[in-house]
């Protein structure tokens, strides 16, 4: 069943779709936390966080660029014509990588797990990079880390800041050493914001896990979190199986990584936009 999704006229962007047993999106949403059903209108009026526990329902990159630029008519998209092709003619057990592909983008309405482009917070010109965790978990393969390239590229080149908000389970498997060279490639892409002074802000939602985590996720020059996202390296029931013994609550989470110094803030979503403006007023004002 479709979900009732904000619109985005004029940006070319288009939402996810999903199925909830039976319950139809557009009028409940339950959480996954506290299981209670919530009306889908009020939901939205609370950017997708459950009014009762507060959980932060994950986001499509449709909804997360809306509730973060100024004017959703006047953001621009790039690279939506830079799809992912099949390097290895990948073939699991389970699926062709190609019908994968092909599969994911006609239930998200997407081309990649990353859509970038440039807009406006509190007036302020950005390069906005948003993984959608929709698509193949967003993982990493080659067109998602030159999205990510591009988006850095630009950033560089207009002497903009830099916001790109992660949510990823990884590496794409199905594209293999393909798919590690972005988390170098994108690091390295990174130092080219230096040179022009700009800052880079890297927002972490649920969750943000592996290679992402090891590479451009952890190099902002700040770093914010959404309360309670999965933040790691590996998932709790990985690394539980690694190491046959049972985790404290809380680990890997963004409270947990942040009570460890790698991240700078964990901020509601509802005050994220009015942060990162605060942030980005900081660094630019000159």
């Amino acid at each position: 069943m479709r979900e009732a999704e904000p619109a985005l006229n004029g940006t070319g962007l288009n939402g996810a779709s999903s199925s909830v047993q039976a319950v139809p999106d557009k009028i409940v949403t339950p959480c996954p936390r506290c299981r209670d059903l919530t009306l889908r209108r009020e939901l939205e009026k609370t950017l997708m966080i459950c009014p009762r526990c507060g959980y932060h329902h994950r986001l499509t990159a449709k909804q997360r660029i809306t509730y973060l630029v100024d004017d959703i008519t006047a953001f621009q998209e790039y690279d939506r014509d830079l799809t992912p092709q099949d390097p290895l003619h990948f073939v699991s057990r389970a699926q062709v990588y190609a019908t994968k592909l092909k599969e994911n983008q006609n239930e998200t309405e997407l081309s990649e797990a990353v859509v970038g482009g440039i807009g406006t917070i509190e007036g302020i010109r950005v390069s906005l990079a948003v993984m959608d965790f929709h698509f193949i978990g967003g993982s990493m393969g080659m067109v998602a880390g030159e999205r990510l390239a591009r988006a850095m590229d630009r950033a560089a080149d207009m002497a903009i800041p830099l916001i790109i908000c992660s949510a990823s389970g990884g590496a794409r498997m199905q594209e293999n050493i393909f798919s590690l060279f972005q988390l170098a490639k994108t690091s390295a892409t990174l130092t080219r914001l230096r040179n022009v002074k700009m800052p880079y802000i890297s927002v972490l939602t649920d969750p943000t896990t592996g290679g992402v985590t090891a590479s451009f996720a952890s190099l902002g020059d700040v770093i914010l979190a959404e309360p309670n996202a999965m933040v790691g390296f590996a998932g709790p029931r990985v690394i539980e199986q690694a190491i046959h013994q049972r985790l404290p609550s809380g680990t890997d989470t963004s409270e947990f990584v942040l009570e460890h110094g790698m991240i700078d803030a964990v901020v509601d979503r509802r005050s994220l936009r009015e942060t990162i403006a605060r942030i980005l007023r900081f660094y630019t004002a000159s």
